[in-house]
């Protein structure tokens, strides 16, 4: 029993030394709020000129190390690759110690599964290898090695400095024929240390750069993409030369053009299906406006061809015959747009293929022109001097409305054979995305009976229609309303509500509803104590002082509410709170009080005139958000007579 207890201790002290061996002890110390640390990450790219052509492989090493318990949750790992981007050469392995001076005991992966990734994306034929890391847990670290052949030298990867976990040590090599010339831009460098070097090399240039000790960013809600937190550098292969001349790549957005151009000018050249065309004929029948012929196609277009996104290699970039999707009734964004521009064609009208990147891609055409960009792809219209962005792969969004995710985004519009714009999408103002809600209130003892009216507009009411469109009961449409149409506190109760135009895209829409709220008043005496602020729209928007990133919103948007309370009879009013008004050029918020025969009247309105604060820019819209919440806390008092 002793050598069984003995033995015991020993395994229990050999457990204690694998889990904090030297190694482990300095990173928990180093930090001690985090689940892992990142010990090093190599990148080495080799570019070589071969047959006249680039060939181009990036190879990997990093390690990881694990600092507590959440370790098992990180066994499943992934490596993505494409018809671009040929995986090889993959080993890995989890590294358990042996002892407390950093020995290590090696247990290697066997096996790995290849799985097809489909995803939203504007070039997505990727695959993804998955393994399980073997015995992985505290005070593990984790060994992997791989390379990529980068069949498209247009596609060279971003590489980070840091992520939302700590890095101790990352070096990045990149070693190139002479004859290729590079080009490096920085995002969001300027507060780390970075080493950088050039240096000759026989016929190479090598290129490298080292940072260490960078700890983790932080996550924060509602901020920008990480592409605009994380530092990283992006490499572009400008042009090469080989003994037949130089041969421009990525030069500028000319190349991008052209190359995206070559792989779309021979769409749609055989003769539009009879069906499409008959179809086309009897949408625009009767329109008197080029306008209104382009809302009918475009609005078809977005009920009837279904979004899938299904790519492979170049059908990444390249759409797909307008007559194959018309036959299918399905798309990615380029087939929508083919369509589209096939439909407008047919119609007698141009339609102008466009690429474009969402909000969560921060750089422009002339700063990042490789496809690194873009991600996106939509049809413009020229009518006059106003450009309308067409996105059919959304649905019920009106012609004067681009998609949210583009706004203010740069639109790389085609025009024929060397010939291109880049436009400025515009940002909606907040007065197009309106809700507007008006009700009428009664006292019902220590509660509140009311019947209001709704109206939606703008994104407001294309997201509640992606919402409603999902919901076949009844009882599942009330459910959604009463989360949706919230009022006063949580007993709050729609009776019975009636949509008008509902899913209409030129009539307005509202809803119409009773409702009540319990134990919401408050009897006193002689006196009723009511909260009039039955919405309290900029509750909860205020930011924390320490934040570090910008905060983005979806869109600009308005709030108008208009509350009607019903004075009881016997009652007088003995105090309404003062108006109130606070503006600047981020935020409004105004709330006024008045009172008509036997009525109290509330108005407040609210709006979000920007799609991102800035860090100073959000403490003069907390100033704002601050007076809202002081006046969501007044009071009306009702005394008896």
């Amino acid at each position: 029993m002793r050598i069984s207890i003995l033995f015991l201790g020993l395994l229990l002290s050999i457990t204690c030394f694998s889990q904090e061996n030297e190694e482990f002890k300095k990173y928990k110390k180093l930090y001690p709020n985090e689940d892992y640390v990142k010990l090093q990450q190599n990148i080495n790219y080799n570019i070589e000129i071969e047959d006249k052509n680039l060939k181009i492989t990036k190879s990997t090493h990093e390690q990881e190390l694990f600092l507590d318990e959440t370790a098992t949750h990180n066994r499943k790992q992934s490596l993505w690759y494409s018809t671009f981007t040929e995986l090889k050469d993959i080993e890995a392995a989890t590294l358990n110690p042996k002892n407390s001076r950093n020995a290590y005991k090696s247990t290697s992966v066997e096996e790995f599964n290849e799985k097809n990734d489909l995803d939203d994306t504007f070039y997505n034929d990727s695959k993804s290898l998955n393994f399980l890391y073997p015995d992985l847990k505290k005070g593990s670290k984790t060994d992997l090695r791989y390379t990529y052949n980068i069949k498209n030298p247009r596609f060279l990867s971003p590489f980070y400095f840091g992520n939302f976990y700590p890095f101790v040590d990352v070096n990045v090599t990149i070693e190139a024929d002479e004859n290729v010339k590079l080009d490096f831009k920085y995002f969001n460098t300027d507060t780390l240390d970075i080493d950088f070097e050039k240096k000759q090399k026989g016929r190479s240039i090598i290129y490298s750069w080292r940072a260490k000790n960078i700890n983790a960013f932080e996550y924060e809600e509602n901020a920008p993409n990480f592409k605009s937190i994380l530092p990283h550098v992006i490499p572009i292969i400008r042009s090469y030369t080989t003994d037949e001349g130089e041969k421009k790549l990525l030069n500028g957005v000319e190349d991008l053009y052209n190359w995206y151009y070559s792989l779309v000018k021979d769409i749609n050249q055989t003769p539009a299906d009879e069906d499409l065309v008959a179809l086309v004929q009897d949408l625009t029948k009767g329109k008197t406006s080029n306008l209104e012929k382009v809302k009918a196609l475009y609005y078809w277009t977005q009920q009837n061809i279904k979004y899938i996104a299904f790519e492979y290699a170049l059908g990444g970039f390249i759409p797909r015959e307008a007559n194959d999707v018309f036959r299918k009734k399905y798309g990615d964004c380029k087939d929508n747009s083919s369509i589209l521009q096939k439909m407008l064609e047919i119609a007698g009208l141009e339609g102008h293929l466009t690429w474009i990147g969402t909000r969560s891609i921060p750089y422009t055409y002339e700063d990042v022109p490789t496809p690194a960009v873009d991600n996106h792809m939509i049809l413009s219209y020229r009518e006059n001097d106003k450009i309308y962005y067409l996105d059919a792969t959304g649905r019920y969004i009106k012609i004067d409305y681009p998609s949210s995710f583009i706004q203010g985004k740069e639109a790389l519009v085609a025009s024929g054979a060397d010939a291109f714009k880049i436009e400025k999408v515009p940002v909606v103002p907040a007065k197009m995305n309106q809700i507007i809600d008006s009700t009428t209130v009664y006292i019902d003892g220590n509660g509140l009976k009311g019947a209001s009216k709704t109206y939606f507009s703008g994104y407001p009411l294309f997201n509640l229609y992606y919402d409603l469109e999902r919901f076949d009961k009844p009882s599942d449409v009330s459910s959604y309303y009463k989360s949706r149409l919230f009022k006063g506190n949580n007993s709050f109760l729609i009776s019975n509500f009636e949509e008008f135009n509902k899913f209409s895209y030129e009539k307005d829409f509202y809803v119409v509803y009773d409702y009540t709220v319990d134990n919401y008043v408050q009897n006193i005496g002689s006196e009723i104590f009511i909260n009039p602020h039955l919405n309290r729209f900029f509750s909860g928007f205020k930011t924390e002082e320490d934040r570090k990133y910008s905060k983005e919103y979806d869109y600009k948007r308005q709030y108008n509410y208009t509350n009607t309370f019903h004075i009881p009879d016997g009652y007088v009013v003995e105090y309404i709170p003062e108006n109130v008004s606070y503006s600047n050029a981020y935020v409004d918020f105004e709330m006024t009080y008045s009172q008509k025969d036997n009525t109290i009247i509330t108005q407040q309105k609210a709006a979000i005139k920007t799609l991102e604060l800035d860090i100073e820019q959000q403490k003069a819209a907390n100033s704002v958000f601050e007076n809202a919440e002081k006046a969501y806390k007044e009071i009306i008092i009702l005394k008896k007579q």
